[in-house]
């Protein structure tokens, strides 16, 4: 499936009627207080091994339910890639309790919506309905092993985990086959791949580097060097390659492109890729990006330059929180705690970036953004140039 800032969703559960649930007590809210953002976590682990985060926020009533398995298309056997994402598929056409499309038919019914997605690292399943029809979309679940259940929005933290338990702990555990090792040795040569593609106008680039292991204060710094080099039209990879000298219309680039830097367990890669004319030649754009990466091995940034950045990853951290009525704030929760098993990292992710100082951020990229760490892939058209009134009317 597409990454989540694309997935085709309406918030129809925003306008659904029915009544709030509403906490019986304050006692839980005063626990799970985690500091930094203050996004309230109960994190509990039933005894077959279910992983629960449960996070009230009752801004309105709605509520986001969705189950991560730990397994993503990354770890599927040699010659049988595919299989994570048709297993997802294959859970939509029924389980124990519902049979074929029910489980989408009843998620409409109830004025909610639902999508899932193989990724990585992880599939999951996600609905975001009405806060009164938690308890039905927990019975609908009920079926998982190896699984982060999150359920966060409008909610009674303690109504909710009784009714966990009572769907989910029965379920007997699956024994775990052991996880390949899938660590990466450090890349000291720079590799440049080339492919032609027949059904390419224009050509393309991209190019990649290793990023450092996450939670590290380097993984945080890789974060803001990519914010510094291709955030927005103010970024110094914008303002040298289209601004200064028109290579290309458009740069951009990213930690993991399926989704975002958080929900990753990795090893992954920061890219950098663009569409240029054929007049361009991919060296020089190369080139030239490598003048603006270069300036940050060479000397700390100043100051404003990585005020900014911060300010920027701020802010779409909070969009990256709210979208989808919760779903970005119950992906971080799943994630955190599928990989880190403490969700509640959720709440010191904006401090760690606060802490990244100019020489750090000097430091990660001398040894993370070096020529030697990145792999080049150059595209190359085989299909002719679209004409100025190509696809126009007859």
């Amino acid at each position: 499936m597409k990454p989540s800032p694309w997935l085709p969703l309406l918030c129809a559960a925003a306008c659904a009627n029915g009544p709030s649930s509403r906490p019986s007590a304050d006692r839980n809210q005063a626990a799970q207080q985690q500091g930094g953002l203050g996004i309230p976590v109960q994190y509990e682990k039933l005894s077959n091994g279910l992983k629960v985060v449960l996070s009230p926020d009752h801004t309105s009533p709605v509520a986001v339910v969705g189950v991560y398995y730990g397994i993503g298309f990354r770890i599927e056997p040699r010659d049988r890639t595919g299989f994570a994402h048709l297993f997802e598929h294959m859970m939509f056409q029924g389980s124990q309790n519902l049979g074929k499309l029910q489980f989408i038919k009843l998620v409409q019914s109830n004025g909610g919506i639902l999508n899932g997605s193989t990724r990585f690292d992880f599939t999951n399943y996600f609905e975001v309905v009405p806060s009164n029809t938690v308890q039905t979309m927990l019975w609908a679940e009920s079926d998982p092993n190896n699984a982060v259940l999150v359920v966060a929005g409008d909610i009674d933290p303690a109504q909710v985990l009784s009714r966990v338990k009572q769907y989910f702990e029965a379920i007997p555990r699956q024994e775990i086959p052991a996880r390949p090792d899938i660590s990466e040795p450090r890349q000291d040569q720079e590799k440049r791949v080339s492919q032609d593609d027949k059904l390419a106008t224009r050509p393309a680039l991209a190019f990649a580097y290793h990023v450092p292991p996450r939670n590290t204060p380097e993984w945080y710094a890789m974060g803001i060097l990519r914010e510094i080099l291709a955030g927005g039209r103010d970024s110094l990879l914008y303002q040298e390659l289209v601004q200064k000298r028109g290579l290309t219309g458009e740069v951009d680039g990213g930690i993991n492109e399926l989704g975002n830097q958080f929900n990753i367990q990795g090893p992954t890669l920061l890219d950098f890729y663009l569409f240029h004319d054929k007049d361009k030649p991919a060296d020089d754009i190369l080139a030239a990006a490598d003048g603006q990466i270069e300036k940050l091995r060479s000397a700390p940034v100043d100051a404003a330059t990585l005020s900014r950045a911060k300010v920027k990853i701020r802010a779409r951290f909070y969009d990256q929180l709210d979208a989808f009525s919760g779903f970005g704030k119950a992906d971080l929760l799943a994630a955190y705690a599928l990989f880190d098993d403490a969700p509640q990292k959720i709440n010191g992710i904006l401090d760690e970036f606060q802490k990244v100082t100019p020489e750090l951020l000097q430091k990660t990229a001398q040894e993370w953004l070096r020529k030697t760490n990145r792999t080049i892939l150059v595209v190359n058209p085989g299909a002719p140039a679209k004409s100025a009134s190509a696809g126009g009317a007859q």
